[in-house]
């Protein structure tokens, strides 16, 4: 009689080899797949389906593929909207890439279209991820459009599951072990997002062959960087906002505005900050690796002067980071761009409250409900409402084209969240042209955190 074939089965997020004898498995195979003495049987990622079916078949053994549960579609793309340069040379990177890969495009260029047209390729189930559930709505809408179907939606309360569906990071965490062999296709939009301890298990946890990985700021370490070449693949194309300006982007200028802190601010801060900067020098801590911080926060919790060094750290960077100054030019500014889209930009909900009670201006924060957020970005949209203070809410994923103007009051060094809120007003329009303010303490430490943000190609013109 001839042997049964290998069994290959999907089970609770991972891959299960069944009728195999283990040690007699070709290396290739054995590099993918383990041996379970629980079950005594072969386990494999399932992230790693693809590579494990092909590796079985140049082996030439017999295989029961009883895994994917997903069948080829019958998609129609609607509308006769056709890609521009860039999107074309970064869909045929992608599949030069094997359909599974990173595009790095710039907010506004388009990266949701790229989108489309790779699911209308595959002709598969496809599964959408995204941070917020904001974006799900937004990509929910935006597929139907192409698509007119049943869009799926995972998150926020909601779990309908379809052919092409979207979902939060979050949610499809917590639902891949069930889902994760129905989709041949995972999209992950912001994917800088994925190589999260948590999130990277929503990627693991499905077989899907095909993988995109959308964002607008590929930069991360080194560890992180391995973790989406491992669950999604390399970085296939990656196209600058310079490339794109006055083309598909708005001209735009970054303006850098120096401010000094009034008088008895700077007396606080330089007292304040001495604390912070004589702590850090006694116990050799300069922030240049990974662990420093871990080690500051440690010494704080630990050493009998700590609580005091780590308030004066806080309240030191809260002076520099806003400032009597920074109020006072927000108005200068509010009133020279009188009646055009304003966006404010804060490090924090308290500042970003405190300009909306100054000000009389609506404030947007990851405390603002979803009816009342839904609300504000449509008058904001319409312009009913022309300017809109924030905090991190709007740094990634939320559509607002009509927004010509960013103010940055504060933010953190992180380039990435630069880059991101300078997208925020790129979007194209007749005549448009985009102007981000970024309002600097010259006398503070802020003006270095600064000073590392713009080695971002973007700001180099």
């Amino acid at each position: 009689m001839p042997e049964s074939p290998l069994l290959v089965r999907f089970i609770q997020g991972t891959l299960v080899v069944e009728n195999c004898d283990y040690a007699r498995l070709p290396l290739a195979v054995r590099m993918l797949v383990k041996f379970d003495e629980r079950i005594q049987a072969g386990r494999a990622r399932a992230c790693d389906y693809a590579a494990l079916m092909l590796a079985l078949r140049a082996a030439e053994l017999a295989v029961e593929d009883q895994a994917a549960e997903f069948a080829p579609l019958a998609l129609t793309l609607h509308g006769s909207f056709q890609p521009r340069p860039h999107q074309a040379t970064a869909f045929q990177r992608w599949r030069e890439a094997g359909y599974r890969a990173l595009v790095a495009l710039p907010t506004g260029s388009g990266k949701t279209f790229l989108a489309v047209l790779a699911i209308h390729r595959l002709q598969r189930p496809t599964l959408v991820m995204v941070p917020t559930i904001d974006l799900v709505q937004q990509w929910a809408s935006t597929l139907q459009r192409f698509f007119q179907i049943p869009i799926g939606l995972l998150g926020g309360g909601a779990r309908q599951i379809e052919s092409i569906t979207v979902s939060t990071y979050d949610s499809a965490v917590l639902n891949m072990e069930f889902l994760g062999n129905q989709f041949a296709f995972l999209v992950f939009d912001e994917c800088h997002h994925l190589p999260g301890a948590v999130n990277r298990t929503a990627a693991a946890m499905s077989l899907a062959p095909y993988r995109l990985g959308l964002t607008a700021t590929p930069e991360v370490g080194a560890e992180q960087e391995a973790v989406l070449h491992d669950l999604i693949g390399p970085l296939a194309c990656q196209i600058h906002i310079d490339e794109l300006e006055g083309q598909v982007l708005a001209p735009y200028r970054t303006i850098p505005v120096e401010l000094s802190l009034d008088a008895e601010e700077k007396e606080q801060y330089v007292a304040k900050r001495a604390i912070y900067t004589d702590f850090l020098k006694r116990h050799q801590i300069s922030f240049r690796s990974p662990d420093d911080w871990r080690r500051f926060l440690g010494l704080c919790a630990r050493l009998p002067d700590g609580k005091a060094v780590f308030d004066a750290f806080l309240e030191q960077r809260r002076i520099a980071r806003s400032g009597r100054a920074k109020i006072r030019a927000v108005w200068e500014l509010l009133q020279q761009h009188a009646g055009e889209q304003i966006i404010i930009f804060t490090a924090d909900n308290a500042t970003a409250y405190q300009l909306g009670r100054e000000f009389f201006l609506p404030v947007l924060t990851h405390h603002t409900k979803l009816v009342e957020r839904k609300a504000m970005l449509e008058a904001f949209r319409s312009g009913r409402w022309p300017v809109l203070v924030t905090s991190k809410v709007l740094n990634e994923g939320v559509d607002v084209p009509e927004a010509n103007i960013a103010i940055i009051l504060s933010g953190s060094g992180s380039i990435r969240e630069h880059v991101q809120r300078l997208g925020r007003i790129l979007r194209a329009a007749p005549g448009k042209e985009a102007i981000l303010y970024e309002l600097l303490n010259a006398d503070t430490a802020e003006i270095y955190v600064s000073r590392r943000r713009r080695e971002h190609r973007a700001y180099r013109h």
